[in-house]
């Protein structure tokens, strides 16, 4: 299986190229919020755990989420393989995911990290604001979204540096440029 980590910080352009991964490869895609929301729309058991613990405004637990997506990768035993979206945002998460994959005698077979400068990552925001309306990519929000990245989430780097699945891919350029960037890492893998 081909499973792909796809990081970078908010507005490095991780949306846009999943997409174009999925169709390129024909991979599936899990999202945690996607996987999240169906768990509590179809109020499964693992739904309703995890809407308790949303509806008192406190983060669903890293277990709780790795269950959600081993039941999920459990139902694409088909699949040439997934990228992962959203997740893992921290090292523990990486952890418990990388546990899960090899449970079912798979890992994680790249992390692609694009790297894009803080002032593009900033106007991209703000432009995308302006198009979609999103209350979110405003100025302070987009300040304090990045400081999120900075700090806690951008650590998993170096774990993927360890685990020598990371790859840096410039993400500055045409959507086209870049997208080579990613084809030409996932193919050095395959």
């Amino acid at each position: 299986m081909l499973n792909v980590v796809i990081f970078g910080a908010p507005g490095s352009g991780k949306g846009t190229q999943s997409e174009l991964i999925i169709k390129e490869y024909g991979l599936d895609h899990i999202s945690t919020g996607d996987v999240l929301r169906a768990e509590i729309k179809g109020q499964t058991e693992l739904g309703r755990i995890a809407d308790d613990y949303i509806s008192k405004g406190q983060l669903v637990p890293d277990e709780l989420i790795i269950d959600m997506l081993a039941k999920v990768l459990d139902s694409k035993k088909e699949s040439k393989g997934v990228i992962f979206d959203g997740f893992p945002r921290t090292i523990p998460q990486a952890k418990a995911l990388k546990k899960m994959l090899n449970e079912r005698g798979t890992d994680v077979s790249v992390m692609l990290n694009l790297e894009v400068e803080e002032e593009e990552l900033i106007q991209r925001l703000l432009k995308r604001g302006e198009i979609s309306g999103r209350s979110d990519d405003n100025l302070e929000t987009i300040k304090s979204r990045l400081d999120v990245y900075h700090n806690q989430t951008a650590p998993l780097k170096d774990y993927y540096v360890t685990e020598e699945k990371h790859t840096a891919i410039k993400g500055m350029g045409t959507i086209d440029e870049i997208f080579a960037r990613v084809c030409e890492a996932i193919n050095a893998i395959k």
